[in-house]
């Protein structure tokens, strides 16, 4: 026990000297919420990479790989169309459109991009992102807890608490240059340790074929990608059902087309030369990464098939690596699993921090407020929303500790991707997506995520829909909530006369990031100038 709670120890040191050091940058709200605009590519894709993935890697992923086996790898295609659609076709037009903007948030970007003068844009996306943001780190404490009692056996609210505690000292020190420091050291940890644990267990077995063998004893589907079926080993095949779960696996990486938190890190690069370099980095880390989670769970599932992981496949990582490892490496582990947990909670506080401050107090109150206040207020915003996001943890842990890591945290991500990635994607793409039709998709994403979520299945049910409820519930929130959003932006926006006028400037935008040469540098639009 000693050393693991060494180890664990050590990790927390780590990550206060980090913010320690990062306070000695923080001069004004750019450098607390941007970083400065001076980050290089291994920090920016390290950071968005550790940051996109959260407890859901480490807890959810490795117990998805045991429940269904190969068929967990259509997430991972989903993760790697995602992140390689978001560097490849999206990064180098948003850094161009933000830096002409001079935009440091996504708010910020829209107001801009989008020509909206009244504020409502910026409201809408500020109000979203801290409704959603504390949920969504509310479920990453509940993670914290439980990582804490699978491997010290610590009680969940104490567990929570210890890390709450320490991502709170090293973000209020030192902003945005602490979370991606710390998540360029705690991204190296995730995968370091993703990749040797598979190896770990397949040593242990014995080899791939014992691997298959035992596999194939337990289920066979599990060695299918269309996934184990409902009635017993052998019972899986291509359907309806099937096909539409690894439609809602996949879905999960849309989230990474203009997810603020995730985009952030575009806006902080210091230049475009960053971004081939920096695809290719949060690529390679995303296979790695992802795919480790998955043999972990799927070789775990070879040796450990008891009731014990049963009731709670989110243990599988845990198990393996308390059992099969030396007692400090299984504290390192205990660091990695925090370290998913930790990257993810540690953005969202500073992007939503930056939604209350920047984007709602800033812009719309206080224009005039000096800098030195406006980071003092930062600082003190960041503490509260953190301390709303500890007590919803807290809650679930009391009322819903039995569930899965995987969908609790996947309902919060979806909030957020619903709500901003249909406005992020045509915003770089059409030209004729207006303020209205941005607004009007934010509020229909983010209110049909929820509706997905709760009102469709007793409705679908009340109508002798019972099979669609099924399907419902195995494509998940999502990706119908993101064709909702997109579909309102378009239909809104070309039934929006007087906004098509405001954004015809926005056409001339477009067309220059697009014909821009590398790092060249464009002046501000006239009529935003």
């Amino acid at each position: 026990m000693i050393w693991k709670v060494v180890a664990v120890a050590l990790y927390a040191a780590i990550l206060i000297t980090i913010g320690v050091l990062a306070s000695r940058r923080m001069h004004d709200i750019r450098d607390y919420f941007a970083s400065g605009k001076r980050l290089g590519f291994f920090n920016v894709a390290f950071s968005a990479r550790a940051t996109g993935e959260s407890a859901w890697l480490l807890l959810g992923l490795t117990g998805m790989g045991w429940a269904v086996g190969v068929q967990a790898f259509w997430v991972v295609l989903g993760e790697m169309l995602g992140v390689g659609g978001a560097w490849i076709f999206m990064s180098r037009r948003f850094k161009r459109l933000s830096d002409r903007y001079d935009a440091i948030t996504v708010p910020d970007y829209l107001e801009a991009r989008l020509r909206d003068s009244g504020h409502w844009l910026r409201l809408i996306a500020a109000g979203s992102l801290l409704i959603f943001v504390p949920i969504y780190a509310g479920s990453q404490v509940f993670a914290t807890g439980t990582a804490f009692h699978a491997f010290l056996d610590w009680p969940h609210y104490l567990g929570a608490a210890v890390g709450f505690a320490v991502v709170m000292i090293y973000i209020t020190q030192g902003g945005f240059t602490a979370v991606v420091w710390s998540d360029v050291f705690q991204g190296s940890l995730m995968v370091i340790g993703l990749v040797a644990l598979p190896i770990v267990i397949l040593m242990h077995i014995g080899g791939l074929a014992d691997v298959t063998g035992a596999l194939e004893s337990i289920n066979p589907d599990l060695l299918a990608l269309h996934g184990p079926g409902d009635e017993g080993p052998g019972s899986g095949a291509w359907n309806t059902g099937s096909i539409v779960a690894l439609l809602g696996f996949a879905a999960i990486g849309i989230g990474f087309l203009g997810s603020p938190q995730v985009f952030v890190r575009y806006i902080s690069m210091k230049n475009e030369k960053q971004i081939l370099p920096g695809t290719i980095t949060a690529l390679t880390w995303t296979l790695l990464a992802d795919s480790g989670a998955v043999l972990v769970g799927l070789f775990g599932r070879a040796i450990y098939d008891g009731e014990a992981i049963r009731n709670n496949a989110d243990n599988i990582l845990p198990t393996a690596a308390l059992e099969l490892l030396p007692a400090f490496f299984a504290g390192i582990f205990i660091a990695m699993v925090l370290s998913a947990i930790m990257s993810t909670i540690d953005s969202l506080l500073v992007v939503a921090s930056s939604a209350g401050v920047r984007d709602y107090w800033q812009k719309t109150r206080h224009p005039d407020m000096p800098d030195e206040k406006l980071v003092s207020l930062s600082r003190k915003v960041t503490v509260g929303l953190a301390l709303v996001a500890f007590l919803i943890g807290i809650g679930i842990i009391a009322y819903d500790k039995e569930n899965g890591v995987f969908w609790i945290i996947i309902f919060g991500w979806s909030g957020i991707a619903a709500t901003f990635c249909p406005t992020i994607i045509l915003s770089l793409f059409w030209g004729r997506l207006t303020a209205m039709g941005a607004k009007c998709a934010m509020v229909a994403g983010f209110l049909a995520v929820p509706i997905f979520k709760f009102a469709a299945p007793p409705a679908l049910r009340a109508a002798g829909l019972d099979d669609y409820v099924g399907y419902l519930a195995d494509l998940d929130v999502l990706l119908p909530s993101f064709v909702v959003g997109f579909a309102v932006a378009i239909v809104v926006s070309l039934l929006d006369r007087a906004g098509q006028e405001k954004v015809r400037g926005a056409l001339d935008d477009l067309r220059e990031v697009v014909e821009q040469a590398p790092d060249e540098k464009l002046p501000p639009p006239k009529d935003l100038a």
